[in-house]
């Protein structure tokens, strides 16, 4: 009997005189890393100019995947994409604001005409109205979150997950928010799209499972960026810190690693779930 060991990337062949053999060798650096490998996959990013959408976009190019930034400032756009280049994946930033539906299709479009077939959208773009609850909130600042954070998330996903259908799956990304699961009467409208988020990840998941699309949401605790200034100056500030076991706020670029494994095969059989990476916020 005589014996031949070959090896391609993270599969071992035995050839044992007639019969081949076919081991997957799980131990090696190399296999686990593939299994977020996102090289071939076209991600859009809303909201990727700055904050958690920017940080997720650079860990999706980071690993291998084309990305598309759409977003209102150009100059942050711009900025992103540079860095984008600097990575050294194919990408495109298009401006666009998500609450201008007539605009959402070209602007997908032009993501697959450059870029190729989607197969990863995450739903980042957001906004809020510190309006200090329901008695003060005005009906066109509602109107405004309710569009951005929830109207746009459903048209966008429906857009992608016809393309993503042609291809034969795909990966939606929905962000949500601590106050997906607890009230706010500082912000309403935020907590109440939030809140749908979650529901809305659910029901797409269970539609789009027998089609290979995964869809899940990640809930951000408290992050430091430019929408959550306001809050740290505020005396809120000092009941996140003493309520986060973590004992501060998160930095964006912690949110980008669930990010990639949403986005890549190691999540092929989650959907329909929300992951909170909040540093234990919402354990207390």
């Amino acid at each position: 009997m005589t014996a031949r060991y070959t090896s391609t990337g993270c599969r071992l062949t035995v050839q044992v005189n007639c019969f081949q053999i076919k081991l997957q060798k799980m131990g090696s650096a190399r296999c686990k890393a593939a299994l977020f490998d996102l090289t071939g996959r076209v991600a859009v990013v809303t909201g990727g100019n700055g904050g958690i959408g920017r940080s997720i976009a650079l860990g999706l190019a980071e690993t291998g995947a084309a990305v598309a930034v759409l977003g209102r400032n150009d100059e942050k756009n711009q900025h992103v994409l540079s860095e984008l280049k600097t990575i050294g994946v194919p990408s495109v930033a298009v401006r666009v604001d998500v609450t201008n539906r007539a605009g959402l299709e070209p602007a997908l479009n032009r993501v697959e005409s450059e870029l190729g077939g989607i197969g990863t959208l995450v739903n980042n773009a957001g906004n809020v109205s510190l309006s200090g609850g329901v008695l003060q909130e005005k009906s066109e600042d509602w109107d405004s979150v309710i569009e951005t954070q929830l109207n746009a998330v459903f048209l966008l996903s429906k857009l992608a997950a016809k393309s993503m259908l042609s291809h034969k799956g795909g990966k939606i990304i929905n962000t949500g928010s601590m106050y997906s699961f607890f009230g706010s009467g500082l912000v309403p409208s935020y907590s109440a799209a939030k809140g749908a988020i979650v529901q809305l990840t659910k029901s797409m998941a269970i539609e789009l499972a027998p089609y290979n699309i995964q869809v899940n949401a990640i809930a951000p605790g408290w992050i430091e960026t430019d929408m959550t200034a306001p809050v740290r100056t505020m005396p809120l500030n000092d009941e996140i810190l003493a309520r986060t076991p973590a004992g501060r706020w998160g930095q964006p670029e912690e949110v980008a690693g669930t990010g990639v494994y949403l986005a890549s095969r190691a999540s092929d059989f989650v959907t329909g779930t929300t992951i909170r990476v909040d540093g234990g916020y919402a354990i207390r």
